[in-house]
């Protein structure tokens, strides 16, 4: 219906539009204005509805950037937040990758599992302590994750992907379309919407070397930002 309707609709008229929705959602969906999240919505990670949510929703725009990302690269790769596994199916064409999963619940691991990723390569644990050894991944990434941990939490995460991934790791997160911060807000979840420069902030806190990358992916208050990690070789 939105495309026929915008298929008919003066382009100058669908601007305003779109644009009084965004004012209409931020003035009723944002929590706080603060940095610190008022409610992490965790229980959604249970619920059958999002397991089936999360089997689509990155079709046709950032599960393909994560292949471009991926190719070439070769060793063991960690799924950070891997929810169903449904990325980490989509990787096994690459046979130089050994993809592993981790994340905070079990019900989405068990969807991992019956869609026959190794119980071995998976791991029920908090992001921001996943128990692997340093190094112990050669990459990593995570796809609409990192925005929905605590302030104190995103640095958590990031400083434990720094110890556990030896060079490159991939991160997409959404960014407010505004460039503004509008920090803690819900529309399905709870997360941070700010500007690609906070993100970048939160990661050049632990990373040296971050290029950031626009992704196809959007909705109508945020759009798709990858950070792309890359770790310092150790001095010689």
């Amino acid at each position: 219906m939105k495309e026929i309707v915008k298929q008919f609709c003066p382009p100058i008229l669908w601007d305003s539009l779109q644009k009084l929705k965004r004012s209409y959602l931020y003035k009723n969906r944002i929590i706080s204005k603060t940095w610190g999240p008022g409610n992490q919505d965790l229980d959604v990670y249970w619920d059958p509805k999002m397991s089936q949510i999360l089997e689509t929703w990155g079709e046709g725009n950032v599960w393909h950037e994560l292949k471009f990302l991926m190719a070439g690269l070769h060793g063991r790769v960690l799924d950070i937040a891997c929810g169903t596994g449904k990325n980490i199916e989509d990787l096994k064409i690459f046979k130089n990758l050994d993809v592993y999963g981790c994340d905070i619940s079990d019900y989405l691991i068990q969807k991992a599992v019956d869609r026959g990723i190794p119980k071995a390569r998976l791991n029920v644990c908090d992001a921001t302590k996943t128990g692997y050894e340093n190094n112990f991944f050669n990459h990593s990434y995570s796809i609409g994750s990192l925005e929905h941990f605590t302030e104190r939490g995103i640095i958590d995460v990031i400083s434990e992907i720094y110890r556990t991934t030896e060079f490159f790791s991939f991160h997409n997160v959404p960014v407010s379309i505004s460039g503004k911060d509008d920090g803690w807000i819900k529309t399905m979840q709870s997360y941070f919407n700010n500007s690609a420069a906070w993100w970048l902030n939160k990661f050049n806190s632990v990373y040296s070397n971050v290029t950031v990358l626009d992704s196809l992916w959007h909705d109508d208050y945020s759009c798709g930002k990858w950070f792309l990690c890359m770790k310092d070789a150790p001095n010689s």
